[in-house]
């Protein structure tokens, strides 16, 4: 077959295509050595190669052939599959990817406490990842009534806010009030909350805990618990988790060259012990 040459796979009844020079970018590979001369675990079947393993997974394997890298969704988890099917295929330098992703990813633990008062409400979040509070941190923005405005639950564009600073207690939190604090002592009791990219400014405390969680739940955090804190004082407990990978990971030249020779290595290992 010539290396232009397009070819469809049928593996475990989901089929796909790709060109034979995608299947022979390894040549110790099983799919490179099939297109050579042969193998006994895949033949050809009305015109395609019909291979008896998961194609959900094979989706992976056909993009590192084409890429070079493995791309995984946040919330992958079958690490132990994939790498099985990448070893059927003869992929080593896929399963070194594969091990050396699990061992990058973070489990990332997100607590959001939600405190409910008469006229305010008190939040404070803590993520083990610090990063991921300074990213909030510039999402979410507190605006103030200047002093002399008369309480109102609703804000106009043309209403008179001014910023207030979010209350950073240490780089792993940050703590924020919207409503009406009358035990406050400051001059700017009213306050209002908005988190971007939302344009609202928000005075109820429900309201805001809403698109909070919202927020949370599109970056791919997961709520795993709520809680009463305290039910006297009316705490609230919101605990989330993240699995976060910190890059994309690609075979590098020196990587190509040790998969090479470790494949073949294993050649002649298998030729060894056919003698």
């Amino acid at each position: 077959m010539s290396k232009g040459e397009v070819i469809i796979l049928n593996i475990g009844g989901m089929k796909f295509t790709t060109c034979t020079a995608t299947l022979k970018r390894y040549q110790d590979s099983k799919l490179a050595r099939v297109l050579e001369g042969g193998d006994p675990d895949i033949r050809m079947v009305n015109g395609q190669l019909f291979v008896d393993r998961d194609g959900s997974l094979f989706q992976y394997i056909l993009d590192f052939l084409r890429t070079r890298q493995i791309t995984l969704p946040p919330e992958f988890s079958e690490y132990d599959r994939l790498a099985r099917e990448a070893d059927f295929y003869d992929l080593p330098s896929l399963v070194d990817l594969l091990n050396q992703d699990r061992l990058r990813q973070r489990l990332e633990i997100l607590e959001v406490r939600y405190s409910l008062q008469e006229t305010y409400s008190f939040f404070r979040v803590f993520c083990s990842c610090n990063s991921t509070v300074e990213t909030l941190a510039g999402r979410i923005a507190v605006f103030a009534e200047q002093p002399g405005q008369n309480w109102n639950h609703s804000v106009s564009a043309h209403d008179p806010l001014v910023s207030i600073p979010l209350q950073r207690p240490s780089h792993h939190d940050l703590v924020f009030q919207c409503g009406t604090n009358y035990s406050a002592g400051d001059e700017f009791s009213t306050r209002y909350v908005s988190i971007r990219p939302d344009q609202r400014k928000l005075i109820n405390g429900s309201n805001v805990l809403g698109l909070l969680i919202d927020t949370l739940l599109r970056e791919q955090f997961r709520l795993i618990s709520t809680r009463t804190v305290s039910p006297k004082e009316k705490i609230e407990c919101y605990t989330f988790e993240r699995t976060r990978r910190t890059e994309l990971l690609s075979m590098s030249n020196e990587q190509e060259g040790a998969s090479a020779n470790a494949g073949h290595f294993k050649a002649v290992k298998s030729q060894s012990k056919r003698r």
